[in-house]
């Protein structure tokens, strides 16, 4: 009987432990930290000639606090830095199919249309919009650090890889590319990868402005530690294919400046 006893107790301590161990591990998974996240997206308008104030004024004065209104959360607005008549920025939405429904309820807002229509009474302002949907990678920063003092230059960064190399790149990032920019100097704001694009990871830091950004690239790139890990991350072969970057500067209605 004792032994018995023994037995029950011992198998009900083991169901007990691996349960409590199995939700931990289903809690701390990527997969489950991008989705308590939501989807990102990445949006790029360009005006006709002249019209980007008015672009501006809109989001300002009516565009943001609608979306707010309908569960879209602005994260940041810039200015490509040397393209006239271009507007760049990134809002936060529940999930893909939270941005179908905020996007619908928008659009259909009385109140939005009556902007709309008001904004071009002096001419259409967008000539062209481009979205992508953005799912953050398991390093991502959770939360963007607070930031009190003068407005900081960001950088938008999309690199792509060799097909199938997409994990590598995201592996050197883990292993200590994020800790070295900050090191020098750069601050991590999000890692994404687009929805609908393979092979590519798309992210954002900032820096003091663009002599930090400069010397922040330049003492990154001497780095001994840097040397090592990448030369490291290549031992396999070749990762990134190609590198594209540009500078914004946040506006003046930016939540993230």
């Amino acid at each position: 009987m004792k032994h018995e006893l023994t037995r029950f107790l011992l198998v009900a301590l083991f169901i007990l432990t691996t349960g409590i161990l199995g939700e931990r591990s289903q809690a701390d998974t990527p997969e489950k930290k991008s989705a308590s996240q939501g989807v990102y997206e990445l949006r790029i308008y360009t005006t006709h000639p002249g019209r980007l104030n008015a672009l501006h004024a809109r989001f300002r004065d009516h565009t943001i606090k609608l979306f707010e209104k309908h569960g879209i959360k602005n994260i940041i607005y810039g200015t490509p830095v040397g393209q006239e008549n271009t507007l760049t920025y990134v809002i936060q939405h529940s999930s893909r199919k939270g941005a179908d429904g905020a996007w619908k309820s928008f659009v259909a807002d009385p109140q939005w249309q009556k902007v709309f229509k008001e904004s071009r009474k002096d001419g259409p302002i967008v000539s062209k919009v481009e979205s992508h949907y953005l799912n953050l990678t398991d390093f991502s920063p959770s939360k963007s650090k607070s930031h009190k003092g003068d407005t900081r230059l960001f950088e938008l960064r999309t690199y792509t890889t060799a097909k199938g190399r997409l994990e590598n790149l995201h592996q050197r990032f883990r292993d200590g590319e994020l800790k070295l920019f900050e090191e020098h100097g750069i601050t991590n704001i999000f890692y994404s990868n687009p929805l609908e694009q393979e092979n590519v990871m798309v992210y954002l830091v900032a820096h003091k402005d663009q002599k930090g950004a400069e010397k922040s690239w330049s003492s990154f790139g001497g780095d001994p530690k840097w040397k090592t890990l990448l030369a490291d991350s290549l031992k396999t072969g070749t990762i990134v294919t190609k590198v594209e970057n540009e500078f914004l500067v946040p506006t003046d209605y930016s939540p993230l400046r």
